[in-house]
């Protein structure tokens, strides 16, 4: 079968269908936005039983509802399960989008709206790829869906869900589409994760807000003091200072290090495309190697005092920030959580009072690239794109792939087809068409060389 042609003669009806799922406004970091992933994954569920699955139906958790499919051609065949996620980032801020984030458009050949690639555009490839096989009678192994409401804010209920479920999820392989490739002329196979670890601090000064000229000077100031110890946590060299922090940290080989380098990179491009005068990181490792294997320290936001319009001369009680690392395998973010809280507490002024409170985290993921399924998407990318893809770690996290990993007792082969330049998590997120087509051809081509 021609998949190229078949998914270009229908384009228009995939369009409209992923545009279905665009428009709901399905944002699980909002309460307000609850009667909208139950929508979400209802639509989900509509569309998974349109493509022709055995059954698909949303099943309770103690957050969001998770939607399951499955269609079992053989018994004895191979069982593919793919994940995804419905949940969109909030959309803030709005002044910053040149269209409305949950209506979708189409500008300059590229999908426009909140989930365009992360994870709705991504994850229809998934479904789309599996319908043409299973419509045509081409489908040669067993395919479940598992599709949480909750992964943008750290699948805290997915976990004990896959405890209670391990008889429904059980698979040979778990297929995710929630990475990126190197460039749409450059195919990639994700083949690790960093890790995560994420703290909210609120720091306490006086028991209210003081006239900072009547006071200041003699008082401690939060955020003040917040700044100082943010700071402290790496040095000149971008070390991160933490005592223990790098104990389970695994250097790279020099043959690992001589892989890396010859993967297409400009530094200048890089800078260029983010409009920053100089790159900035970690002292003696490259820019890839900073973002994929090394861990980092960031802060993901900071607030207290007055922010409103003109100026108020004011001590603030309180100041707050959240915190991220990005983790690297070895690292145990539950060890990494308690050191930084430890480091924070120890290191903050008499002056003030700290309180440190872990979010939540997961494990680093690297994925063996002598898998049979590994295997069948490097030639399904080849297929594709008419070269072979090239194997690379990167510096996202999706945290329950270590938890499938461990609980499920099933590898996960990381089948990204995002780019750099779709601005997830960002205003004006996108995706462009032509690279959302060839990642449903690629699935059509895994399926193929799978079932072999």
């Amino acid at each position: 079968m021609n998949y190229k042609s078949y998914i270009s003669e229908n384009q228009e009806q995939f369009l409209s269908e992923l545009f279905t799922l665009l428009r709901i406004p399905s944002v699980s970091a909002k309460p307000e936005h609850k009667d909208d992933m139950v929508r979400c994954a209802e639509a989900w569920r509509d569309q998974l039983l349109a493509s022709g699955v055995d059954k698909a139906e949303l099943l309770p958790s103690a957050g969001n509802p998770i939607v399951f499919a499955e269609r079992i051609v053989n018994d004895a065949a191979p069982t593919v399960l793919v994940y995804a996620h419905y949940d969109v980032m909030p959309a803030e801020p709005f002044e910053k989008w040149n269209s409305n984030p949950f209506e979708p458009v189409i500008i300059d050949n590229h999908i426009v709206a909140r989930g365009a690639d992360d994870d709705k555009g991504q994850s229809f490839i998934q479904l789309k790829g599996f319908e043409i096989m299973n419509k045509h009678d081409l489908l040669k192994c067993n395919v479940k869906f598992l599709i949480e409401g909750e992964e943008e804010i750290g699948s805290p209920s997915l976990e004990a869900f896959c405890e209670a479920n391990k008889a429904l999820l059980k698979a040979d392989v778990i297929l995710v589409s929630d990475t990126s490739m190197l460039s749409k002329d450059t195919p990639s196979i994700t083949t690790g994760l960093r890790g995560l670890a994420y703290w909210q601090v609120e720091v306490t000064g006086p028991n209210r807000d003081l006239h900072s000229g009547i006071f200041g000077g003699a008082v401690a100031n939060p955020i003040n003091e917040l700044c100082k110890l943010i700071a402290s946590v790496t040095d000149e060299n971008g070390k991160i200072t933490v005592p223990e922090f790098y104990d389970d940290v695994e250097e790279l080989s020099p043959r690992e290090r001589e892989m890396m380098a010859q993967i297409p990179h400009s530094d200048e491009n890089y800078a260029k495309a983010l409009d920053v005068n100089a790159l900035h990181g970690e002292k003696g490792y490259s820019t890839l190697e900073r973002t994929a294997t090394r861990p980092t320290f960031d802060v993901c936001g900071i607030w207290g005092g007055y922010t409103g319009e003109g100026s108020k001369t004011v001590l603030p009680s309180k100041a707050f920030a959240k915190l991220s690392c990005r983790l690297v395998p070895h690292q145990n973010h539950e060890t990494i959580a308690e050191l930084m809280k430890d480091y924070l507490e120890k290191s903050t002024s008499s002056a003030i009072k700290i309180k440190v409170e872990s979010l939540h985290g997961g494990e680093a993921y690297v994925c063996p690239i002598d898998l049979p399924a590994y295997k069948a998407a490097e030639i399904a990318y080849a297929k594709a794109f008419n070269k072979p893809p090239l194997a690379v770690r990167r510096g996202g996290s999706i945290p329950i792939i270590s938890v499938f990993e461990r609980v499920l007792e099933t590898k996960t082969v990381l089948m990204g087809f995002g780019l750099e330049s779709n601005a997830i998590h960002s205003p004006n997120e996108n995706y462009p068409i032509d690279l959302w087509l060839k990642g449903i051809e690629t699935i059509c081509y895994f399926y193929e060389e799978y079932s072999k």
